[in-house]
């Protein structure tokens, strides 16, 4: 059977002020009606019944999430005790799918990316389920085929193609870390690199086995959270055991050493809104190179992004290449330039002891 783990234990803090702790990137509505996780999980449509859905988040996020996906059952949402990478949490998750169904195939995907069309993604995750059935110790991920020379995104170098697949599917050379510069550009014009997009598909068997092999320490741990699953100890167990884990990725962890890894050429289409300025790219521009989200005037502005509460009106006179974010207790400007230095912000009001503005 399939099962889904989505992913949502991200913070958001290049999204604040609209990004908070008890509210982050993923419980926000950034396009549609949908918060990003209930269009994350919507995305899925009838590939998997919510009963072999899995969230995995922040302990402190149970609820909020749990209010905004009523259908599917709390026990599956899984409140991690302490931060501890992609890696531990997609462990436990294996170890609680193969609990119940021994030959389970996982779908991993983060809570955060915004895809369409959904039927194609469906497609697509069908199309490599049937990968990972021909060949059940392979790892599949999904690569996204570079739009410019991008240096926030992991690379994945692809080699020879499978023959008389459904989908344009290839062997994967290695991965490779964010490249600078002059680096990222010879990786998107070679034309044989694809931006990792974080979305993998696995035999449960197979990541816990190469977890046991190459993180022996961290499987430990993950094996007595899982044998205390169910009983009055679990939440006891959980903090101990999950807390004495060193967090690593599950790139470092289990791709970087596994033999038989195909990355699949998304056939849909794919954002990660990693910050403000994806609005542009997910809402478009107006003549000036605006983005208005919200109730805005703009007069004499030129390539600002401003996002509004409904009900207050936000004026620019004369602004340029602004991100300007309000929201009931917390107004951002910013020069778009300095996007990245949002989080010595956060930083900052973290240390100025203003933690009920995070």
């Amino acid at each position: 059977m399939l099962h889904a783990i989505i992913m949502a234990g991200g913070s958001g803090t290049r999204f604040w002020p609209a990004s908070r702790n008890q509210q982050p990137k993923q419980l926000l509505r950034m396009t549609g009606e949908a918060s990003m996780i209930q269009a994350t999980c919507n995305r899925l449509g009838d590939l998997v019944p919510s009963e072999q859905l899995y969230i995995f988040t922040a302990k402190h996020l149970i609820e909020p999430i749990a209010e905004q996906l009523p259908k599917v059952p709390k026990n599956s949402i899984v409140g991690e005790p302490h931060k501890r990478d992609t890696a531990p949490c997609i462990g436990l998750a294996a170890l609680l799918v193969q609990k119940n169904d021994p030959e389970g195939t996982m779908v991993v995907m983060p809570s955060d990316h915004v895809i369409s069309p959904e039927s194609v993604f469906r497609e697509a995750i069908e199309a490599a389920v049937a990968l990972v059935d021909a060949k059940p110790e392979r790892i599949i991920t999904f690569g996204i085929p570079p739009t410019y020379a991008a240096e926030t995104f992991g690379y994945i170098e692809r080699g020879t193609p499978l023959p008389s697949t459904l989908i344009k599917a290839f062997n994967v050379v290695r991965f490779r870390e964010k490249p600078k510069g002059k680096i990222a550009q010879e990786y998107f014009e070679s034309g044989n690199f694809y931006w990792n997009a974080g979305i993998f598909i696995w035999k449960a068997k197979t990541v816990l086995d190469a977890l046991k092999k190459n993180e022996p320490e961290m499987f430990a741990h993950l094996q007595a959270i899982a044998d205390s699953w169910g009983t009055d100890k679990q939440d006891e167990v959980f903090d101990k055991e999950f807390g004495a884990i060193q967090g690593k990725s599950i790139d470092y962890a289990v791709m970087e050493h596994h033999d038989e890894i195909v990355v699949v050429e998304a056939p849909f289409n794919w954002d990660d809104v990693g910050n403000w300025q994806s609005m542009a790219r997910l809402h478009g521009q107006d003549e000036s190179g605006n983005t208005h989200l919200g109730d805005v005037l703009a007069i004499d502005s030129n390539g600002c992004i401003v996002r509004g509460e409904e009900g207050h009106l936000i004026v620019t006179l004369g602004a340029q290449q602004l991100i300007i974010v309000h929201t009931p207790d917390a107004t951002l400007v910013a020069d778009k330039s300095r996007e990245e230095d949002i989080r010595k912000v956060v930083k900052k009001l973290e240390e100025g002891g203003l933690r009920h503005l995070l």
